[in-house]
Order: C-alpha cells, then structure tokens, then sequence
C-alpha cells in the first residue's frame, strides 16, 4: 500500500514561488481551479498545462513531489473515467457491445475530466509545497478579514483549517507504519474481493483512529501551554506585504486569465 501524497507537506528550498505573498498564491490556486471548470476545450487545457509546468519549474522542487498525489488517487481517476465512458450520452456511435454503448462524445469528455482532476492535484500540491503552515495561515485569516464584521471567527478558522491541511501527511504517514507493523504480526492486506479488502482496512482504520485523537490532544495542551488564546491581543511577527515579484505574479496570472476567457 501507497500513502505518500504531496498535498499538506513543505519542501524548503529557495524560488521565486516559494517567496511569493502566501495571499497571491492561495487566491491564484483559487482562480486557476476555477478556471479549469470553465475551461471546455483541449486548447484550453494545453496553455493550462504548459501554465503549470512553467510554475512548476520555478518552484525547484523535484517533479516527483508532485506526482505522489496523483498515486494515491490514480484508482479514483480511472474508476471515475470508466463511469464516465460508460454513461455519457452522445450521437456519434464508436462502439457498441449488449447494452454498452461508447460515444465519440464520451470520449472527449472523458479525456477533459481526467485533465481536469489531474491538473487540480497538481496545483494543490503547488501551494502546500512551497508555503510554510504559519504563512498558509496568515494568509487564510488576511482573505477571510471581512467576515470578521459578521462577527466570525476568521483567526480560529483559518488555524483549523491550516492545522488538517498539515495532519494530512502525517496519518498518512501513521497509516504507513500501522500497516508495516500489522503485516508482520501475519495481517493480509491482500484479499481478494470488496468485502476482504474492506475487512483487512479494520487493523489500520483502529488504531489509526487513536493515535489522531492522540495527537490533537496533545496539541491542544502544547498550544495551552504557550498560552494560545486565539485571536485575543495576537500580534503578527512578519507583516504581509506586496513586492514587486508579487505584482508581476499578479500581472501573469490576469493575463493567463484573458487568455482563457478569450479562447
């Protein structure tokens, strides 16, 4: 079994990414999922991609961070793709066997959702590779600032959702370690069919369940300990501000934006 994912670990390096405002690059990752729900075309989806990769090469982090989420999610994909090709409707008939029917159209469209789902992953792991938890925090609690007028409470949900985001490798992690030592105390984690396999999640899912209950009680009482009282006369030891690499960060990505829009 494969739990190594990118998505909530910080590979420390020194880029131009890495030194962005957390705000640009958290609002970037925002606007560049939502331009690939637009998106509609394979045009589309290429300058999306080759966008990317640029970034991807700026960051200086090794491409197989990257590709580790893809891993974990790899079944997902193609269970999803399968689904699709099976029961989207179309005109153009490629292939038909009984009651299966397979469409040009379910093809295309097939081929545009596994793009899609494999360029979110990818910009995901963007975002949590090359910012630190404390400024993914910081920059969470600066967007969510004018709900503070409703009287939310931006600082607490900012942290909680700052502190899933980083527990995410480490029972993942965890989960790797439970599933070592049970196998060599003889468990089979190789059954075949959907009821074994289900069966043999049973020794992870336990204990996993109890060293994460473990570890958030023990955060809390760190957290007590230095006297966190959330967002009570909290001061910001680096003040976020806008450099010139962030403007033009912001002047690239307006443009990658009309392009999208114009095509």
């Amino acid at each position: 079994m494969n739990f190594k994912i990118a998505i909530g670990q910080y590979y420390p390096i020194n880029s131009i990414i890495h030194k962005l405002d957390p705000r640009i690059k958290f609002l970037g990752l925002i606007f560049f999922m939502s331009l690939l729900f637009i998106a509609n075309s394979f045009i589309a989806y290429g300058i999306s991609s080759l966008f990317l990769f640029l970034v991807l090469i700026l960051t200086k982090v090794p491409l197989k961070f990257f590709f580790k989420g893809l891993r974990m999610l790899l079944y997902i994909i193609i269970f999803t793709s399968i689904l699709n090709l099976i029961f989207f409707p179309g005109e153009t008939v490629l292939f038909r066997f009984f009651f299966l029917t397979l469409y040009l159209e379910a093809i295309i469209a097939t081929t545009l959702m596994t793009a899609r789902l494999t360029l979110l992953i990818i910009s995901s792991s963007v975002l949590s590779l090359t910012t630190t938890p404390i400024d993914l925090t910081t920059a969470i609690e600066y967007i969510l600032k004018p709900f503070k007028l409703v009287r939310l409470p931006v600082h607490e949900i900012s942290m909680m959702m700052t502190i899933a985001l980083r527990f995410i490798p480490t029972l993942l992690e965890e989960a790797e370690k439970i599933v070592k030592a049970q196998t060599a105390r003889g468990a089979n984690f190789g059954g075949k069919g959907i009821i074994a396999r289900a069966k043999s999640f049973v020794p992870i899912l336990v204990p996993l369940f109890v060293s994460a209950f473990r570890r958030a009680d023990d955060l809390a009482l760190a957290m007590e300990a230095r006297c966190y009282r959330g967002d009570i006369n909290r001061t910001k030891i680096n003040v976020l501000k806008f450099r010139r690499n962030d403007y033009l960060a912001i002047l690239t990505l307006v443009f990658f934006m009309v392009i999208l829009f114009l095509i």
